[in-house]
């Protein structure tokens, strides 16, 4: 259980990162619509919500090393879209 207490947590800084980055973005540039800040902040609300979910629920019938494996595949490709969103804003 202590790993997945560990990937909880590593999942929440990560988006506890995301969400200081967005605000950050909203606060030194005054050209971003809100409403892009807004959609941005929920989309990473999102992310966490559903990871931190599924970390302590495995799919029945699937082995946990890939179930795990395809968990953070899949969260890291999501983080990326969300640094990329980021990067766009600017």
């Amino acid at each position: 259980m202590a790993n997945r207490k560990k990937l909880k947590k590593q999942i929440q800084e990560i988006c506890s990162e995301l969400l200081a980055e967005t605000v950050a973005v909203s606060l030194y540039s005054s050209t971003v619509p809100k409403e892009d800040i807004a959609a941005q902040v929920k989309s990473i609300l999102l992310i966490n919500d559903d990871y931190v979910r599924r970390v302590s629920h495995i799919e029945p019938g699937m082995q946990p090393k890939t179930y795990f494996k395809n968990l953070t595949d899949g969260f890291y490709k999501q983080v990326m879209e969300v640094i990329d969103q980021l990067n766009n804003l600017h």
